[in-house]
């Protein structure tokens, strides 16, 4: 144990070391921001035998702790730490399913709602923007999370060139955030889907007196044909078996001479499954497209109009995030508890600093179908 915890001990520094051009060293029990102090020696083969998992799982047992989580993440991914550390047969396991059966089938669509999106709107109320938006925000010219969520959402819409009247299919539409502004800023109507029922429980009170309807649905399932159809934050738990049945469906419910828009958080690499501990806390079956995969879905369906990566937005966006929360928790229901709070932690700032390293993306893309053969203009 003492020879696997001085092993451990310099692996962490020698990645804490090498965090960019010129940052001090950082160390094991040091006082820089990002140095992490060791409760249990335990840490160190947890970690390096599972990995982001033990990582992940160490931190909500109060193994170690350290004073910007979203610092170290960042330092860490930036060193590339995951690809030192040799997977554990556990986790091998878990990458050969996911490689192997399609984790987002019909049959487990609604599991992320279930475990994620339904864990209470009390929780996401306090922590989101006063639209309840649950996708990257766009700062450009904005001060606050509330500017930045509006002119998040007023970008998609100018992208799709929305005008009264038309009808719009939403992908995933949360707690009908965009469907909200979409038609009351644009005179639009529009239909939403999504796996939770808690957010089809909140957003049709929060979008009562508008032309908009949501339904708890599987993306699959949706039929019909609409002048624009959007996802903002569902590729996310397609799964790479899925994306072309994905972009099946956009064209499919597309009406001629339409517009299509996918806003994702992307990776940089291709893969076939998400973070193991996030799999396993936060966003069960998720997986995290890539370009080329993404570009094989679409193929002989659409023409790619405009790619815009606005993921450095994602990053004030959680912190924003965490911040709400933090501030929140004493308010909160008690089934919020220490462990709860910690895993909620962990994932908000081992985000932000994932986005910050430039580890993750987050794309927008416009789209036309295939073959109607009709050139568009740039909108912003």
């Amino acid at each position: 144990l003492a020879e696997a915890a001085l092993q451990g001990a310099a692996a962490v520094e020698g990645v804490l070391d090498r965090g960019g051009p010129g940052s001090p060293r950082g160390q094991v029990g040091g006082d820089q921001p990002w140095d992490i102090q060791v409760h249990d020696p335990r840490f160190y083969g947890r970690v390096l035998g599972e990995g982001a998992l033990g990582l992940g799982e160490s931190y909500m047992d109060r193994w170690w702790d350290t004073p910007a989580l979203d610092q170290f993440i960042d330092r860490l991914l930036r060193a590339r730490l995951q690809d030192r550390v040799r997977p554990g047969p556990r986790l091998t396991l878990r990458a050969l399913r996911a490689r192997l059966f399609n984790l987002q089938s019909r049959t487990r669509a609604f599991q992320v709602g279930q475990e994620h999106y339904d864990v209470g709107n009390d929780l996401y109320r306090a922590m989101l923007d006063r639209r309840m938006n649950y996708t990257c925000a766009y700062w450009r010219d904005a001060e606050t999370l509330d500017e930045a969520q509006e002119a998040k959402l007023d970008l998609v819409c100018r992208k799709l060139a929305l005008e009264p009247g038309m009808s719009v299919l939403e992908l995933g539409c949360g707690w009908g955030s965009f469907a909200g502004f979409a038609a009351e800023r644009y005179g639009v109507r529009v239909l939403g889907v999504t796996v939770s029922a808690e957010q089809v429980r909140l957003g049709q009170s929060l979008t009562r007196d508008l032309p908009v309807e949501l339904r708890l649905q599987d993306y699959r399932e949706v039929t019909g044909q609409y002048d624009r159809v959007v996802s903002i934050g569902i590729l996310e738990h397609v799964g790479h078996r899925n994306y072309r049945t994905f972009m099946e469906v956009m064209e499919r419910c597309l009406a001629p001479g339409g517009l299509a828009f996918a806003h994702t958080i992307g990776g940089n690499i291709s893969t076939t499954a998400v973070n193991p501990w996030f799999d396993r806390y936060i966003f069960p079956n998720g997986a995290l497209p890539s370009i080329a995969q993404l570009g094989e879905a679409m193929e002989r369906l659409f023409v790619l109009e405009d790619w815009h990566n606005i993921g450095p937005d994602y990053d004030p966006t959680l912190m924003a995030w965490y911040r709400n929360v933090e501030a929140a928790w004493d308010d909160l229901d008690p089934r919020y508890d220490r462990r709860f709070r910690r895993m909620w932690r962990f994932y908000l700032l081992a985000s932000a600093g994932a986005f910050r390293s430039r580890s993750q993306q987050l794309w927008q893309m416009v789209m036309t179908r295939w073959g109607d053969a009709q050139p568009v203009t740039r909108l912003v």
